[in-house]
């Protein structure tokens, strides 16, 4: 492909290599410690972001 665009729900924007989202849902600072779980529907039964230390 000549063009490869990347989508997030949630960028927590910490870097480890020199990629960056096209398009982000939502930006939420954290720190490493943290871990940020995406519940969807039609997988978990609901729809929401917890994050979780």
């Amino acid at each position: 492909p000549q063009l490869i665009q990347l989508a997030v729900f949630v960028d927590r924007g910490h870097r480890e290599l020199p990629i960056r989202a096209d398009y982000v849902g939502k930006n939420v600072p954290t720190s490493r410690r943290e871990v940020i779980a995406v519940m969807l529907m039609e997988t978990d039964g609901q729809e929401r972001v917890v994050i979780k230390e």
